[in-house]
């Protein structure tokens, strides 16, 4: 299990340093209240580690207190949903 993780949210990404100029994050971008988390990126020797789910996490966090429903685009993301079932109506279907 990875240890609780910084993130950084700015216009299109939310971002997770991960050591000296490395970096997950997850492009994202908000559309008529919704947001369309449109790509995720966690560097190779990282991955297996829980980073993606915290990225997922702070997406999710960021959408409930901005009262978005979340549209998942990204390969990384629908599976994240199809695993997490619990997020089920926040998730937009058929868009």
């Amino acid at each position: 299990m990875v240890p609780p993780l910084d993130y950084e949210i700015t216009p299109g990404a939310i971002r997770i340093r991960l050591g000296e100029d490395e970096y997950a994050a997850l492009e994202y971008h908000v559309e008529g209240g919704r947001i369309f988390l449109d790509s995720t990126y966690t560097p190779d020797r990282h991955r297996g580690k829980g980073v993606g789910g915290r990225l997922m996490s702070a997406a999710i966090e960021y959408a409930r207190s901005n009262h978005y429903s979340i549209v998942p685009v990204c390969p990384f993301a629908i599976e994240y949903f199809k695993k997490h079932p619990e997020y089920g109506e926040m998730v937009e279907k058929g868009v």
